[in-house]
């Protein structure tokens, strides 16, 4: 009976082989399992990603496309606004104005947008003054957007040319909160000066706004200043407005005035002027300035050029109602004295606005001019006979003598608003003018006696 029972400690060793060999076993085939599946989350996560640059490649032709769609309608939305232009200059004959045998003066152009009232009473103002000259000042009408009325009432006029800005281009403002109409008044600007001097070759430009009405010497007073920027490259531009031109504040029709700052509001450039600006016309605004015409006044712009402006305004600017929402209109605008003298220009010397001698004319003019100190001074300059001159130290203290008296206080790019060398001029209590004066002005006008 010994002999047969069997002791199961010997299969013990055996059986722990074999456990041991399946559990290796084991492991081996979910290492190489582990190892698939992390290639197969691998290859899965690189397709996904293929997928995704493959699907932004799409979405990106899929943008170009749509882009290149919408050049496509744009150019043909001009090619149409071309041949009705072409067809109406035929219609008016322009070709026959600009090639008789005394070239035209300048251009004129309205600028217009979606105000049909206002460019009408602009027209009407225009035409009223210049259908003696037509031949000397051609008139245009330059229409940014598709507002009907306003293209309607522009085509109603067969004494001028419409033109037609149409800006399918998005705009994408540097600032929160800025007007886009400001960039699309600039675009507006830099394509019609571009129409009226390349491709209608013109030397001249004046520029108007569809809110202004023009005084009866308007276009002698330009014609006249034409041949001064043609002698003095040292006047960027010729403008008929004066920024301190209140009723208040002005008394002769005859008086011009250099100045460091850009009055625009009905202004005339050259070709020459036009070929340095066009290229570098800001499509957005640097930053701090807002408008195309603070650019303008900007040091790197002007180059320490100047502008002739006179001290009666030649436009008168209505414009209540617009982009600028009124800014300066019930205080500035409004009171403004438009020109009812019949100034015969042509007959006048004008030699005095040169370079080469107007310094020492201004400074003449400011050196006797009877000067008044303190902190009173304004006080006392209402109680003086004839002409005053008042110091400033800086720009806090020319805001407050401004402010007493009510001119513009604002600079741009470290000039006060209608100042020559620092001189900033208006007539107070009818005939006398006051000087306001820095320091520096002195040394740069050679007056010793302050």
């Amino acid at each position: 009976m010994s002999r047969m029972s069997f002791d199961f400690r010997y299969l013990l060793l055996p059986a722990a082989v074999l456990f041991i060999y399946i559990q290796m076993r084991l492991f081996t085939t979910q290492s190489e399992y582990a190892d698939r599946l992390a290639s197969a989350v691998e290859s899965e996560s690189h397709c996904t990603s293929q997928m995704k640059l493959l699907i932004d490649q799409i979405s990106s032709q899929q943008g170009k496309i749509v882009a290149l769609e919408e050049e496509r309608k744009r150019r043909e939305d001009e090619c149409k606004e071309l041949k009705s232009l072409v067809e109406d200059l035929r219609r008016k004959g322009l070709q026959k104005v600009v090639t008789e045998v005394q070239p035209p003066v300048a251009a004129v152009v309205i600028m217009a947008c979606n105000r049909a009232d206002y460019l009408e009473r602009t027209v009407e103002s225009v035409l009223k003054h210049q259908s003696s000259v037509a031949s000397k000042f051609p008139l245009f009408v330059s229409q940014d957007g598709s507002h009907p009325d306003v293209k309607s009432k522009a085509l109603s006029y067969s004494q001028l040319v419409y033109m037609q800005h149409l800006d399918s281009e998005p705009v994408h403002t540097e600032r929160p909160g800025e007007l886009i109409a400001y960039y699309k008044i600039a675009r507006h600007y830099k394509w019609a000066l571009d129409q009226l001097f390349y491709q209608h070759n013109f030397n001249q430009v004046i520029i108007l706004e569809d809110d202004m009405e023009i005084a009866p010497d308007f276009f002698e007073y330009f014609e006249a200043a034409a041949a001064l920027l043609e002698k003095d490259k040292s006047i960027m531009a010729v403008s008929s407005w004066n920024d301190n031109g209140q009723k208040q504040f002005v008394h002769d029709p005859y008086a011009l005035y250099r100045s460091d700052f850009f009055p625009g509001l009905g202004w005339m450039l050259s070709k020459g002027t036009w070929d340095e600006l066009s290229p570098k016309w800001p499509k957005a605004y640097p930053f701090k300035f807002t408008y195309w015409d603070d650019w303008l006044r900007l040091e790197e712009n002007h180059k320490g050029r100047q502008f002739v402006r006179p001290e009666v305004c030649r436009t008168y600017n209505f414009g209540e109602v617009g982009s600028s929402l009124g800014q300066f209109f019930k205080q500035y605008l409004e009171p403004i004295k438009l020109n009812d003298v019949k100034v015969n220009w042509m007959s006048m010397d004008l030699s005095y606005l040169m370079k080469d001698k107007y310094p020492k004319h201004f400074a003449e003019i400011v050196r006797n001019a009877k000067l008044v100190r303190g902190k009173d001074a304004v006080l006392k300059a209402f109680n003086i006979v004839g002409d005053v001159r008042i110091q400033y130290q800086d720009e806090d203290e020319f805001a407050n003598i401004a402010r007493q008296f009510g001119i513009f206080e604002e600079w741009k790019d470290g000039v006060p608003r209608t100042a020559y060398k620092g001189v900033v001029v208006f007539r107070h209590q009818t005939s006398r003018r006051v000087f306001l004066v820095s320091p520096d002005s002195l040394r740069q006008l050679e007056i010793l006696d302050a």
